[in-house]
């Protein structure tokens, strides 16, 4: 069970972490514990599960990423674990969720796939289809980011 402590850390977290050489004093002097407890509290939270990873967050577009598409799948129900978990393992796949579809949608598998170029993620897409013998797909690209942001859940 998280305590008040540990929600108070995760809602650090979810912000913008300072550059600094003590990036948890300001939390320290908010919490009234050590910046080692709070270390050591993290790791208890990563432990447990309640925190997956600490990351940069990478403006995708800045870095050269200027090309990414929702891709929806056709999967049959019972591929749906090894082809799922296949196009998970690749770096060039941002995300990916096997979903609940309306009954006139046959599309069930979405992944998130980013390039630096068109042809690289034609490249990708067709590799992925390939690989797992999934012929039919939709590509659905992003034509303007309005909002990209990771949930805060506290």
């Amino acid at each position: 069970m998280l305590t008040e402590t540990d929600t108070k850390i995760i809602q650090y977290l979810q912000g913008d972490i300072p550059l600094k050489p003590r990036p948890f004093a300001q939390l320290e002097d908010q919490l009234g514990i050590s910046e080692q407890q709070i270390v050591e509290r993290i790791q208890w939270l990563y432990d447990q599960g309640f925190i997956r990873r600490l990351a940069a967050v990478l403006r995708h577009r800045q870095a050269g990423f200027k090309v990414n598409a929702m891709v929806a799948w056709q999967v049959d129900q019972d591929k749906a674990d090894k082809v799922g978990q296949y196009f998970a393992k690749h770096t060039q796949v941002s995300h990916c969720y096997w979903r609940q579809v309306p009954e006139d949608f046959s599309y069930n598998l979405f992944t998130m796939i980013h390039a630096r170029s068109q042809k690289e993620l034609t490249d990708k897409v067709e590799k992925l289809s390939q690989c797992q013998d999934v012929k039919d797909y939709i590509v659905i690209e992003s034509l303007h980011e309005y909002k990209k942001t990771s949930m805060e859940y506290f």
